[in-house]
């Protein structure tokens, strides 16, 4: 395959799986009756699943496995000082440059990006980038010249109250993580926790972005899944390299990725955000986008808690009874955007097979080959056939299992190797085939989604079956092995 034939066939990964996640219920461009709205997507009954799944999986790792972790649930709305204090007014700004034709306006770090000038064009400053759209006689997508570059601030504004004017401005989160700033001394003090610890929280953040696109990669409303781990400042350095190691182990082992599709990237010196003294990414490759940041790692010192005490004029230090001090603590982040975590799984576990039927014809069999504590259904129930005798039998199997807090799916639509290749495409680990033989034997046929074999299964031992897989396959074995 030449250079070419490479690149096609990686573009086409993301469109299979906008494709595959839209047909089989996973994520629905929002307001899609409308014509949609664009970078919001709604997450389908299938989504919902794998979507919490990751979440359960995080928040073990993250919180209630260990013992030195607390979690909180902020509110969207906060204060609008907030936003001046932490610098995201005056700082939380992208660079944009205009199409002077057609007037669409593009992230400039973004254009010089794709023009494959640099690699990180996040740190450079208007005048910097200037010089490398002349220098480089940069265009638009259209072909068109570009306006000069200037500063376009992401915050979101609204207004609360009955009066829109600036004594009732407000912003949406741009970042999830400010709560736990804000609140870090009420949770010390009411958890009575000493450093280290740390506050985990998993909400929503709102930026105007420039321009969207990559489908769930980039939206102007997502979730961060954020760890702040308070310290002493002399130990600040160990805990950095220890939870830079501990989000290595949660991709690579917890979520089963590949590491050679994982890597860390140091940000450069200009490219930092403003309150990090050093910052890595965690950086997945997705296909044709190349490795793109899925969760930031940042050394944030004490800038923090040192700005909401300037401007709240509220003391947020901690006591320290061993050294008999005071100090605003500093802080490692572990920040990550959910969504992004989401399309690396699917990226990761989507399968293309060749196989060969029955009758000697060769096929695809596309699989999503999700680790079973991921999987949006454990299982699916299949009838063999319509007919009352095996689908009442069978659906009373399934609201059997249903009943046990287990996500099972029903299908008795189409032959029984087409809905073997519906469970396949949704990542289903066990199809259970409710047969005639059944009615004798009362034991069912229950098929492996990665291997296609087939065993005979009693239906009283389906439930120790299911038992030894959340045993040997379920998130805390998964973790246990680790």
């Amino acid at each position: 395959m030449n250079e070419k034939e490479l690149e096609q066939s990686q573009k086409a990964v993301m469109e299979k799986i906008i494709y595959l996640t839209k047909q089989r219920g996973f994520i629905f461009p929002s307001s899609e009756i409308y014509g949609g709205f664009a970078a919001t997507y709604d997450f389908g009954p299938l989504g919902v699943l794998l979507k919490k799944n990751i979440e359960q999986a995080w928040r073990f790792w993250n919180v209630t496995s260990r013992t030195d972790m607390v979690e909180i649930e902020g509110a969207i709305f906060m204060h609008p000082k907030t936003w001046v204090a932490s610098g995201h007014v005056g700082g939380f700004a992208d660079l944009l440059v205009e199409d002077i034709v057609t007037h669409k306006r593009y992230r400039a770090d973004h254009l010089i990006e794709e023009a494959k000038i640099m690699p990180n064009a996040g740190g450079l400053s208007p005048e910097e980038v200037d010089e490398v759209v002349t220098a480089n006689n940069l265009l638009s997508p259209d072909g068109n010249a570009l306006s000069k570059a200037k500063k376009f601030n992401m915050l979101v504004k609204t207004h609360l109250g009955p009066i829109e004017d600036d004594s009732t401005l407000v912003y949406l989160k741009g970042e999830s993580c400010q709560n736990i700033y804000l609140d870090w001394k009420a949770v010390q003090d009411t958890t009575r926790r000493k450093l280290p610890f740390g506050i985990a929280q998993i909400g929503k953040a709102f930026r105007n972005e420039i321009t969207v696109k990559n489908f769930i990669f980039r939206t102007r409303e997502f979730e961060q899944m954020d760890i702040q781990y308070f310290c002493k400042p002399a130990d600040s350095a160990g805990l950095y390299k220890y939870w830079k190691e501990n989000r290595w182990n949660y991709y690579s082992g917890l979520l089963g990725i590949n590491k050679e599709h994982l890597r860390y990237r140091q940000h450069e010196k200009d490219e930092k955000a403003f309150y990090a003294r050093d910052a890595w990414d965690v950086e997945y490759e997705f296909a044709e986008l190349g490795f793109r940041e899925i969760e930031g790692v940042h050394d944030r010192g004490s800038y923090d808690l040192d700005q909401h005490s300037k401007f709240s004029g509220v003391d947020l230090t901690y006591f320290d009874q061993e050294s008999g001090e005071r100090f605003n603590p500093f802080i490692v982040e572990c920040s990550a955007g959910f969504s992004r975590m989401i399309l690396a799984v699917l990226f990761e576990f989507y399968k293309e097979e060749k196989v060969t039927s029955a009758a000697g014809e060769e096929d695809t069999r596309i699989v999503l080959s999700l680790p079973y504590h991921l999987a949006p259904y454990k299982c699916a129930i299949l009838p063999l056939s319509k007919k009352e005798e095996l689908s009442k039998p069978s659906f009373e199997l399934y609201s059997k299992i249903r009943a046990m807090g287990m996500s099972v799916d029903y299908d008795e639509a189409g032959s029984i190797g087409k809905r073997y290749r519906r469970q396949d495409e949704v990542g289903t680990p066990y199809c259970i085939t409710y047969d005639f033989e059944t009615l004798n034997d009362q034991a069912v046929t229950v098929r492996s989604r990665d291997t296609m074999q087939q065993e005979r299964v009693k239906l009283e031992d389906l439930q120790v079956f299911f038992a030894k897989a959340e045993s040997e396959q379920g998130l805390v074995a998964r973790a246990a092995k680790i």
